[in-house]
């Protein structure tokens, strides 16, 4: 098809990987977008149906911890960059099975890094999370902040970055790491707390919180983290580590609340309450997260979806699109839900 990129994205049919898909099939006719994914519980290709047809998309079934599997392919699909999603990244489960979480995000991370430099790519970006700094109620966090991770599933993220600056240190191998506040929008499995609160209550069930429900998290809709994620892709320098973040934050019990009075038309504080349960909280549930993100912002990019807006549109997709995920029911059991 004499395509001048070949894109892989690993765990490309979850949540923002898959918009991140979309994007660039849709956008960049002239680049091949292959699609990496084992198809977890977590992941439907009902969110990539929309260019599922598209000649410049492929998607392979495997997994990132398969070593012969991501070596053949790398020797055979003539990869040009890598953007790395594939993770686990439940926090509650990563308390259950700490192993499993170091296995997939760091040893599946190196796995990646190890053949895709051998393979010559020409770059690489490594898509963690803002939970690798630990909470803060006061610190806001930078690039160069320390890494203080307080439960396995961030511990295992902060590990695959040192993997991901080793081959930069090491090789001079071409890599870019992204650390990105709580996303929402559509396509995100419904055990994460926009999307679990939301189902719940389409389905007439109270919103579970955690502990006290003081926790407090930046949200930045999914098609804002794309745009980020191609600026970092195209003008981001490589080496470097980049925040994505945003000044909007919520707490969780005031979430609950915005949600029940959209979904459930509450109209008094009383009503509101009833729709609400407070269950035990996590081993550990950071406070906050808050970063700065003047670097990005230096690239051109800031947030643009208001959160207003983001939350309706979001609210209306899982009326209609709940059981894209087979098991789908299986997250709005209480031990599920998650910030």
């Amino acid at each position: 098809m004499g395509f001048c990129k070949r894109l892989l994205v690993t765990g490309g049919a979850g949540f923002i990987a898959s918009h991140m898909i979309i994007s660039l099939v849709e956008n960049h006719a002239d680049y091949l977008i292959i699609n990496l994914d084992k198809l977890d519980y977590c992941a439907s290709l009902k969110n990539l149906e929309a260019v599922a047809h598209r000649p410049n998309y492929k998607f392979l079934q495997g997994d990132i911890c398969d070593s012969q599997f991501i070596k053949h392919l790398f020797d055979t699909e003539n990869i040009d960059v890598v953007l790395h999603f594939a993770a686990q990244t439940h926090v509650d489960l990563s308390f259950l099975n700490s192993f499993k979480f170091a296995f997939v995000n760091s040893y599946g991370t190196h796995i990646l890094l190890t053949h895709a430099h051998e393979a010559g790519v020409e770059r690489f970006v490594y898509v963690s999370t803002d939970e690798v700094y630990g909470g803060s109620l006061d610190e806001e966090f930078d690039e160069t902040s320390p890494k203080r991770p307080t439960n396995p599933y961030a511990s295992s993220k902060a590990a695959a970055e040192s993997f991901v600056l080793s081959f930069w240190e090491t090789y001079k191998f071409p890599v870019v790491i992204t650390r990105c506040s709580n996303v929402y929008g559509p396509h995100q499995y419904p055990e994460k707390v926009i999307p679990k609160f939301i189902s719940l209550l389409q389905h007439n069930r109270k919103c579970c919180i955690h502990g006290t429900g003081r926790q407090i998290r930046n949200f930045l809709y999914a098609t804002d983290v794309v745009e980020a994620l191609l600026t970092v892709l195209e003008t981001g320098k490589i080496g470097e580590i980049y925040n994505i973040g945003t000044n909007f934050e919520i707490s969780v019990t005031q979430l609950a609340r915005e949600l029940i009075e959209l979904i459930k038309n509450t109209t008094s504080e009383t009503e509101t309450k009833d729709w609400m349960e407070y269950v035990n909280d996590r081993p550990v549930n950071d406070l906050r997260y808050p970063m700065k993100s003047e670097k990005i912002h230096n690239l051109g990019w800031r947030p643009k979806v208001h959160w207003k807006d983001g939350i309706k549109k979001t609210i209306e997709w899982y009326k209609n699109n709940f059981h894209n995920w087979k098991d789908a029911k299986r997250a709005l059991e209480p031990v599920l839900c998650e910030v």
